[in-house]
């Protein structure tokens, strides 16, 4: 490796790009964790809640519509929700600014729960529209497998198995003390 006053400018400014690139996304992953183990322990719960609501005949035709929406129309429906909620957390920003802060916290816990379940359902609907658009048939298996990857690390982690370990044990403590 040449040493760095023998460098081109052009390679010292690359190497620095390559290190900010690396710090960039190794902050993006670390802010985006919390995030995903929510959207993970939540997506087939949730989209198993909402999809109880197609047994109500309003929302069972919505269902029909929607799996039967063109790949465009298809990624408009997954958005729509993303959109909607944008308010709703415009909301929390305004409760949060006048000191109401457990106000500010249930809106935005209850947006996302409401949205992960909306969102969820939507995607198990409009999966098959959405991969014909070439785009996302190409990148969403790529964010999936990282994701995926970033999540197998979390739960390889130490405190991940130790917290697990620490549950298991006050969930075997709470049977006993219940008698079951």
């Amino acid at each position: 490796m040449p040493y760095p006053w023998r460098m081109t400018p052009r390679v010292r400014i690359h190497r620095v790009l390559r290190v900010f690139r690396t710090l960039l996304r190794a902050a993006a992953t670390a802010l985006l964790v919390p995030l995903l183990l929510f959207e993970e322990w939540g997506w087939l719960p949730l989209a198993a809640l909402a999809a109880r609501l197609a047994r109500l005949p309003v929302w069972a035709r919505l269902e029909d519509r929607l799996r039967r929406l063109p790949p465009w129309g298809a990624l408009l429906a997954f958005f729509v929700p993303v959109l909607l909620l944008l308010p709703v957390k415009v909301l929390a920003l305004f409760l949060f600014s006048h000191g109401h802060a457990a106000s500010g916290v249930s809106v935005l816990v209850l947006a996302k729960l409401a949205g992960t379940a909306v969102v969820a359902r939507i995607f198990q609907l409009v999966e098959g529209p959405l991969m014909r658009i070439p785009w996302f048939a190409r990148w969403y298996p790529r964010w999936k497998a990282w994701k995926d990857g970033v999540l197998n690390l979390v739960r390889e982690s130490r405190p991940w198995r130790l917290v697990r370990v620490i549950n298991r044990s006050l969930h075997k403590g709470w049977r006993r003390l219940r008698g079951v």
